[in-house]
């Protein structure tokens, strides 16, 4: 089976308060119903206070980070049979979060 990214950045999360903590409820039963159909992998939220920070090859850390939008928001990795799955849980994704989700399939790994 193929792994999913399911992801968002948090400025597409445009919600008040009241919206924020219902898609909160319903986000979380959508993962309890990935974990039940035996295809959740690991799913969270970037921890957008923490500074991220840019470790080269040498092992020196760095403030500095790669160009471009930072990453922010939240993902989900699910392992699913076919892309129409992935489509159908990004789409249950998307309307437990109130916001559009982006899908990535990751390269085949043999050794995941």
């Amino acid at each position: 089976m193929t792994k999913y990214l399911i992801s968002f950045p948090s400025e597409a999360m445009v919600l008040t308060e009241d919206e924020l903590a219902a898609a909160g409820v319903d986000s979380r039963a959508v993962i309890e119903e990935a974990k039940a159909a035996g295809v959740y992998v690991f799913a969270g939220g970037i921890n957008e206070p923490v500074a991220p920070v840019l470790v080269s090859a040498d092992g020196t850390p760095s403030e500095r980070i790669y160009p471009g939008r930072r990453l922010t928001g939240g993902f989900t990795v699910l392992e699913l049979p076919t892309r129409e799955d992935a489509v159908t849980w990004a789409a249950k994704l998307a309307r437990a979060c109130h916001c559009a989700q982006e899908l990535r399939e990751f390269m085949y790994d043999p050794a995941s």
